[in-house]
């Protein structure tokens, strides 16, 4: 296997992992619509930047969008030609910040191999800071994954693993994290029925690298076990999440419950955030829960 240098080189079986398009196509669109250039090694064998994976995932993405193949290749040579017209006709396509470590995470994630996963996870972890390793790397390879499962280029157990291969990873990093003795401490906790952990985990590392305490309730809690945790643990802060309307549905007189606990505890601030919570409150308002998507909106109020 050819392995990618600092210039993100690859061969086109990687390529095709990456974009989902057959070797077939990719060669096709070469040939055919000249968009990329590949270099060739001494055998013969095609090799691809990183630039050229991602022209091929520009033209894959105009092509989705209702452009034929001919008008995508036209637009993205354009595009080349004149960077400066992409920003009159659209936003930056999301894959054009990607750097290797998500190229190369996509590429394992496609063969669910998960011991080469945890190794780029821990390289890029290691080179880039916490930070930018979730800006950079987790957020982006997340949204792609879920894009992938989302369009059927990638099957349930392909997106279940690198998921869990991400979440286990951030465990890691938040139970080995060192904090102050007085640190302030926030809960964060999935309602009942809810599933998706993940955005909690990413969100309690920003409050961790903002010095605070974090605990994280696993996904779907039993009816009750939020309440009886906060009063066991006494948390200045508490995270509900809910990335479906799942338990909203299932439950409907859930949040009124947690809304009436919530105005019985007079040190905790509680903040409901995520999609599902934000389709199911047209219709009902919480008096005591704050509902935001927003990490800094809830640091700066408790600072």
């Amino acid at each position: 296997m050819i392995q990618s240098d600092e210039n993100g080189l690859f061969a086109i079986h990687q390529v095709a992992d990456i974009t989902g398009l057959s070797k077939q196509v990719i060669r096709k669109w070469e040939e055919r619509y000249g968009i990329i250039q590949p270099k060739r090694m001494d055998n013969g064998y095609r090799i691809y930047s990183q630039q050229d994976v991602k022209t091929l995932l520009k033209v894959k993405l105009l092509s989705e969008q209702g452009h034929s193949l001919k008008q995508a290749a036209l637009l993205v040579k354009e595009v080349r030609e004149e960077p400066e017209i992409l920003i009159q006709k659209e936003k930056s396509p999301y894959y054009e910040q990607w750097n290797e470590y998500v190229f190369q995470l996509l590429e394992k994630g496609m063969h669910c191999d998960e011991i080469e996963l945890n190794f780029i996870l821990k390289q890029a972890y290691h080179h880039l800071g916490l930070e930018h390793f979730l800006t950079d790397i987790v957020i982006p390879f997340l949204k792609e994954v879920g894009k992938k499962w989302e369009n059927h280029e990638w099957d349930e157990y392909q997106e279940s693993v690198s998921s869990l291969v991400v979440r286990d990873f951030l465990v890691q990093i938040r139970r080995n994290y060192q904090y102050r003795e007085q640190a302030p401490f926030v809960l964060g906790a999935c309602l009942p029925y809810e599933q998706h952990e993940v955005p909690l985990h990413l969100i309690l590392l920003r409050f961790m690298m903002k010095g605070w305490k974090t605990q994280l309730m696993g996904p779907s809690p039993a009816p009750g076990a939020i309440e009886s945790l906060v009063c066991k643990l006494k948390p200045d802060v508490v995270l509900l999440s809910a990335t479906t309307s799942i338990p909203f549905e299932t439950d409907p007189q859930l949040l009124q419950r947690l809304d009436q606990f919530a105005e019985e505890q007079m040190d905790v601030a509680f903040y409901l955030g995520g999609q599902g919570a934000a389709a199911y409150l047209s219709d009902y308002k919480p008096r005591a829960i704050r509902v935001t998507n927003s990490v800094e909106d809830i640091l700066n109020s408790n600072n």
